[in-house]
């Protein structure tokens, strides 16, 4: 597909109305807790050349969710005038993935982790050369998923575990070693719904 098509294309997903999600919305039987949100972004980017997606495994050193697949992003600090600043700064520092091959094309509704997180998905075209550099305190892996993979509304899974002493529902979108679930899933299932 021709770069300006699948702007386009991804133009037209972003204007579609659409609510925000979270990591509660397969379980009913669990209220969402009333608190402040700590606000947070994550890096969607797509090599145009190539329609991938950018993913990392997370280091398992980490204290939190070591070695699982999450976009580049995190939280947002005061020195980042926006969300869209803040996942291109943490894409920058996690992956060594610079601005100014990133054309930002919007960004989806946000979503709320259980840890407390409302994270807002920036939707980005990377183009041009780039080699990852995964910063190893917080990265062991950058690869690259086909965005036809993660668009395919068969290749998503609903699975379960117990968690905090109930049976916790959570989409899974696996891609050849890579168990992609929770969070990550959720946002790429919205995502998809939006692009179909």
């Amino acid at each position: 597909m021709q770069v300006s098509d699948l702007r386009k294309k991804l133009q037209n997903a972003l204007a579609k109305p659409g609510s925000a999600s979270s990591d509660f919305d397969l379980n009913d039987d669990v209220q969402i807790p009333e608190r402040d949100l700590t606000p947070a972004a994550v890096l969607i980017s797509i090599r145009a050349e190539t329609e991938t997606v950018i993913l990392t495994k997370r280091s398992a050193r980490l204290k939190h969710h070591p070695g699982q697949i999450a976009f580049p992003g995190g939280k947002q600090d005061p020195t980042d005038p926006t969300l869209v600043d803040a996942a291109l700064r943490e894409a920058r520092e996690e992956i060594g993935l610079p601005s100014d091959i990133v054309n930002v094309v919007g960004t989806l509704p946000p979503h709320q982790t259980v840890t407390g997180y409302q994270v807002t998905p920036v939707l980005a075209l990377m183009h041009g050369h780039y080699d990852p550099v995964p910063e190893a305190g917080e990265v062991s892996e950058v690869f690259e998923v086909p965005l036809a993979h993660l668009l395919e509304p068969a290749n998503f899974f609903i699975e379960g575990r117990r968690w905090q002493g109930r049976h916790r529902l959570y989409y899974t979108v696996p891609f050849g070693p890579y168990y992609i679930w929770g969070a990550t899933a959720r946002i790429l299932r919205a995502f998809a719904e939006r692009m179909s």
